[in-house]
């Protein structure tokens, strides 16, 4: 098979589909690889180890795209790069569609096999390829959020962590998963005072057991994140629903009623986001103030410590390129329950039920759209 890794175009986003020693197993077994120049020198990775690896460089990402047989990105398609997918080919990367109904329209009328790293499970339920990004995107949340409070950029003018005699700022993260616990570690770490409200129950006691008194933890019910809101002066979104788009669990009325000069750090703006005043922002201009608040919703969080990122993409995603390229999309996803829920549109169809629900588009389940 022909494995194609274009450059990322996404306005900052200098992580990379594939390293150079994933090109180089591919190789080992027999297939090509093409990378457009300088696809990797964000993440620190040059031409020359790409090409030592075996693979070929090509000037242009409309040659990788023209001749790949399987693509591998790390953020979804955009508008020039969606123009170019060709029916039969297989795209392999984040996707984040409930959020996008223009991409999903898109893809459907391309043709073209679209596997989202963001819906692929494991036996145990999780979401192994999104896992990486989510640990970095909830390390870098209190990171962002404390830059944000600064009175330069709009924020209330606090240390996240205080100092002896004035107390540190408060801290409230709405979702107790990956992201959730990964923020939750910095902002103790930064001397918080931390709150992570969910309701997942079974997740909040590991984290009252990881960090104990350190962390408060409450059941997320409409009313206590309304007062919880109030009282913060940072606000982290970090919930997820698998596929689907996220819950508002922060209203414009909310926001309102907030400190003037706090901060909303919406993680999960790729699933269009945790607060009904989210909207997405860049690296370019991560945030802007709506009633008095700062929000802060870059989509591609993970892309600013792009080596970093890239490497631990590559530490799960490299085994099921392996598999796509040595088996085919049809042998793999068929035989792989787990890789082939990444499935999210294949030929013309929506195979991915929660992205179907977003936009009450027809569903059809993956094991029958395979069938065809």
């Amino acid at each position: 098979m022909l494995v194609g890794v274009p450059k990322e175009i996404k306005d900052n986003e200098f992580r990379v589909g594939l390293i150079p020693a994933t090109a180089q197993e591919l190789k080992l077994r027999g297939h090509q690889v093409l990378v457009e120049a300088g696809a990797g020198v964000g993440a620190g990775l040059s031409d020359t180890e790409y090409a030592a690896a075996g693979a070929e460089i090509v000037g242009e990402a409309t040659e990788v795209f023209e001749r790949a047989d399987l693509i591998v990105k790390v953020k979804e398609p955009l508008a020039s790069e969606r123009s170019q997918l060709r029916p039969g080919q297989i795209l392999f990367t984040y996707l984040h569609l409930a959020a996008d109904r223009t991409q999903t329209n898109e893809l459907l009328a391309c043709g073209v096999t679209a596997i989202a790293y963001e819906t692929v499970t494991n036996a145990e339920g999780f979401l192994p390829l999104l896992m990486p990004m989510s640990e970095v995107a909830g390390r870098m949340a209190p990171q962002v959020g404390a830059s944000a409070l600064q009175k330069a950029t709009g924020g209330r003018g606090v240390l996240l962590g205080g100092v002896p005699g004035v107390p540190p700022s408060d801290v409230l993260i709405l979702g107790s998963g990956v992201v959730g616990s990964n923020a939750a570690l910095i902002a103790v770490g930064m001397g918080a005072s931390v709150t992570v409200a969910g309701k997942n129950l079974d997740q909040l006691r590991r984290i009252s057991s990881d960090f104990g008194a350190r962390v408060r933890t409450v059941f997320a019910a409409r009313s206590a994140v309304e007062i919880l809101c109030e009282r913060a002066d940072l606000v982290i979104g970090a919930v997820l629903v698998p596929g689907a788009a996220a819950p508002k669990l922060i209203s414009a009325n909310t926001v309102k009623r907030m400190k003037p000069g706090a901060v909303i750090v919406d993680v999960s703006i790729d699933q269009g986001g945790t607060a009904e005043t989210s909207r997405p922002t860049s690296h370019s201009e991560p945030t802007y103030v709506s009633d008095n608040i700062v929000h802060y919703c870059v989509t591609n969080m993970p892309g600013a410590v792009a080596r970093t990122s890239t490497f631990a993409l590559s530490n799960v995603t490299a085994p099921f390129v392996l598999v796509l390229a040595d088996k085919g999309y049809a042998h793999a996803l068929t035989s792989d329950p787990y890789l082939r829920s990444g499935l999210n549109i294949h030929d013309g169809q929506v195979t991915h039920k929660a992205v179907a629900d977003a936009f009450g588009m027809p569903y059809v389940p993956a094991s029958e759209a395979l069938k065809n």
